[in-house]
This record gives structure tokens, C-alpha cells and sequence, in this order.
């Protein structure tokens, strides 16, 4: 075998399918080897060296899912896609759950084939290509974290679940980052911002003329995503109508642009996410059980910084250093007493709130001192309590937002616009107080 070429592993009883396999393969520069049958398949793994492998659902001697199984045990390196009847999706998400890499239905569509084939190839000379992290060494958190590794192999899809705030995307992020499909984009999409009446031209584009005020052809999200991964974020908010349509680009893994007379292939893997209850949205028939139970292959969970305390101190010496870092105060330091406080707080905002919260802090502190009164958590907890602050991170962040708003404000006006005696006044840079001016738009007047 050509050491310097990738080399492929085909079982399929049926000839003429193992010969369209080797076929387009060989015009890919793969070296294939065929089996009809598993017992084959297994000698040939015995004695030959595999950078993935194509199989049938069906064989004489076995199935698909157990040889994935085996697969797993054995040769676990070796990315292996199952080659399922069309239509059958419940085998397909069988074997993926088993630990398939992918799937691909009969008939063949060559051009899904050779978009699979390269992912799988890249996921054989892949590595770890993120620098974003899990902050924190709770057990949850190593779990998390190799969890991620295992899942960054494979393409099903994911639904990750979690409160808000709880780093959902940061999760898809890494997913994607330490798979095959990290050298392509990560397209997120928050499907509650996006109008009703637009999904389907953002989802899927649309042809020059489709429609009134399509003045250009226009390239949807999963076009953006080609050959990397499309997140679905707070994919709740999908109308029922738009499900349909998603769920059936998933399962073919076409689509097409409105307007268009033809379909494109796409090669996309998708991660979701939500802080709703999907499975108490199906019942109530709000979210069709279909599209959920394919976005579900394999649920993430995320757990609220409130189970994992322990991971607080090391969260917030991270948030500090990187909010010092673009604020460009040095020396920032927490009393104990504030940390305390932190430890101690429920954190119904999760990650998120604690960011805003700091962030805050390092604008109000004094000295570069946070201390318990910088953190303002008790105006926090009693406006949540007498319904001013709702639980979700929209309101809370507005909340905050308010908080330094009014501070820097006085601030400002007590010191006449002064901004180095404001800085010095509020205890901060006075390149800090320019970059918070800017972000709250705050005006003369």
C-alpha cells in the first residue's frame, strides 16, 4: 500500500457498490481495499493499516452497528461511516449514537460521499486546535472537557443543554475546534433573532429575483457553514413550519435556495442548544418530536455555576486578568471578602452574570481593589426578588448596565467633563473610562 496516500476500508455485499465506492475514491488519491462481509473486513484490519472505513447497515454475517461497536473497541482511531437505506434515519441515529463518524444514504449521492470522505480524513490528522478553554477543575468540568474530546470526533449532531449563561457555545465552539472541521468556519445563529418570514432565505438563500426585495442572489447559513459546523443557538424559538423545512435539509443533506430549480449538497455538522426544556416543549407540541429527536443524537449537558463553586476563584482570576488586559489596568486584585461574597452568591446568570458583574467592579473599585461594595450583589438579589430583575441574562446585563451607567455619569458630571479628573475620581484608567463612554453611548447632556 502507497504509505504516502490515505487508504480506505469498503464492506458491502453488493459488487456494484463496492466498485462506485472504490471508484470515487481512487479519483480522490485513496487507496481502497473491499470486503463483503465482516469476517473479511476483520482480516483485512488484521494485516493493513486504515484511515477510515465505509460500511453497509446489512452484511451476511452481521450489521453495521455491531461492527461499529467493534470498531470502537479495536480500532478506535479509524473513523467509520455507515452506509444506511434511504429514508431509514432511526438506523442512521443508531449508529451514530454507537459511535459511527457519519452517514451517508443509498442511492449514493457522490458529491455527500466526497465531502464525508474528506471530513473523515482530516479527523485522522487532526489535533487539538483551540485555545479557548473550560475554566475550573470541578469534576464536572473534567468531565466536560473529555466528553468534548470524544464528541470532536464524530459528526452527529448535538444538542447541548444548560441555563443561560452557562457557556453553551463556548462548548459547540471547542467541539468544533478540536475536530476535523476546525480549519472551516463555526457559523452561530441565534434562531429567536432572526424574523419568521426570513428563516427560510437566511437558512437556505435565495435566487436574484425570487421574491420582492431580492435584489441579489444570496448565500445562506448553511452554505456559510460548508465543510464546518452550523450552532443553532436558543433553537427553541424555530417555528414549526421552519422545522419541517431544517429537518428535512438534515436528513438529505441538501438544499434549496428560494428560487432556485436544483438542490446543492451541503457538508455541515450541527450543534444546537437551548436553556428550555425540549423535551417538555414536544409534549406541549411546540417543538415537533421529529426534528428533536435528529438534533438529539447525543445530548451535553452543562452544569450552572452554582454545582461547581469550587471553580469560582480560578473563573474570576481568569476574568480579571482578561478584563485587565483590554482595559489596559494592571494590578487588579479581589479582597477575600469579595471572593467570599462570590462563592457565596447563587448566580441565577451563571458564567455571564459573573463576567458583567466583574467587569462592573473593575470599573467602580478603587485602588484596583474590588471589595464586597464594587460587586453591588445585594441591589442585585433585592431587585431580582421584588420582580424588577428577571431571571434571564437580557435583564440582568440591562440592570448592570444601568448601575455603571449612573455612576460613571455622576462621576462625569461632578468633574465637568473632566475625564482624567473622572478617572481619577472613579478610581480607573482613564483609557477605561473612553472604552466604557463608548460602549454605553454616554453623551454630554
Amino acid at each position: 500500500m502507497n504509505s504516502d496516500r490515505h487508504s480506505a476500508l469498503i464492506i458491502d455485499d453488493e459488487p456494484d457498490i463496492r466498485e462506485l465506492l472504490e471508484i470515487t475514491l481512487t479519483r480522490m488519491q485513496i487507496t481502497c481495499k473491499s470486503a463483503p462481509d465482516l469476517a473479511a473486513a476483520r482480516r483485512l484490519l488484521g494485516s493493513e493499516n486504515f484511515d477510515l472505513c465505509l460500511t453497509d447497515m446489512r452484511l451476511p454475517d452481521g450489521n453495521g452497528i455491531e461492527f461499529v461497536a467493534f470498531m470502537q473497541i479495536h480500532y478506535p482511531k479509524i473513523p467509520v461511516a455507515v452506509i444506511t437505506a434511504h429514508g431509514n434515519m432511526e438506523t442512521a441515529i443508531t449508529a451514530l449514537k454507537s459511535g459511527a463518524f457519519d452517514f451517508i444514504n443509498k442511492p449514493v449521492d457522490l458529491a455527500v460521499l466526497r465531502a464525508m470522505v474528506n471530513s473523515a480524513l482530516r479527523l485522522t490528522e487532526a489535533g487539538s486546535h483551540t485555545d479557548r478553554k473550560l475554566i475550573g477543575n470541578s469534576k464536572s468540568i473534567q468531565d466536560l472537557r473529555k466528553t468534548i474530546s470524544k464528541l470532536a470526533r464524530s459528526q452527529a449532531p448535538i444538542y447541548i443543554s444548560g441555563e443561560s449563561g452557562t457557556g453553551k457555545e463556548l462548548v459547540a465552539r471547542m467541539i468544533h475546534e478540536e475536530g476535523p472541521r476546525a480549519a472551516q468556519y463555526f457559523v452561530p445563529v441565534n434562531c429567536g433573532a432572526i424574523p419568521p418570514d426570513l428563516m427560510e432565505s437566511e437558512f437556505f438563500g435565495h435566487k436574484k429575483g425570487s421574491f420582492t426585495g431580492a435584489d441579489f442572489d444570496k448565500t445562506g447559513l448553511f452554505q456559510a457553514a460548508e465543510g464546518g459546523t452550523l450552532f443553532l443557538d436558543e433553537v427553541a424559538e424555530l417555528p414549526l413550519a421552519m422545522q419541517v423545512k431544517l429537518l428535512r435539509a438534515i436528513q438529505e443533506k441538501r438544499i434549496r435556495p428560494i428560487g432556485s430549480q436544483s438542490e446543492v449538497a451541503v457538508d455541515v455538522r450541527l450543534l444546537s442548544a437551548t436553556h428550555k426544556n425540549l423535551s417538555l416543549e414536544t409534549e406541549r407540541g411546540t417543538f415537533r418530536k421529529d426534528f428533536f429527536y435528529r438534533i438529539n443524537v447525543i445530548e451535553l449537558s452543562v452544569s450552572p455555576l452554582r454545582e461547581r463553586k469550587e471553580d469560582i476563584p480560578e473563573i474570576v482570576k481568569h476574568l480579571i486578568d482578561k478584563f485587565s488586559l483590554h482595559s489596559g489596568q494592571r494590578g487588579i486584585r479581589i479582597t477575600e471578602e469579595a471572593m467570599s461574597a462570590l462563592i457565596q452568591y447563587s448566580f441565577p446568570g451563571n458564567v455571564r452574570e459573573l463576567e458583567n458583574i466583574l467587569e462592573r467592579a473593575i470599573t467602580l473599585c478603587e485602588n484596583l481593589l474590588i471589595t464586597p461594595v464594587d460587586l453591588r450583589l445585594e441591589q442585585v438579589t433585592a431587585q431580582r426578588q421584588t420582580g424588577q430583575v428577571l431571571e434571564g441574562p437580557i435583564e440582568l446585563e440591562r440592570y448592570l448596565d444601568n448601575i455603571e451607567r449612573n455612576t460613571i455619569q455622576e462621576g462625569l458630571e461632578r468633574n465637568r467633563w473632566d475625564l482624567a479628573a473622572t478617572a481619577d475620581f472613579l478610581g480607573t484608567s482613564l483609557r477605561s473610562l473612553r472604552y466604557r463612554i463608548r460602549k454605553l453611548r454616554l453623551r454630554k447632556g
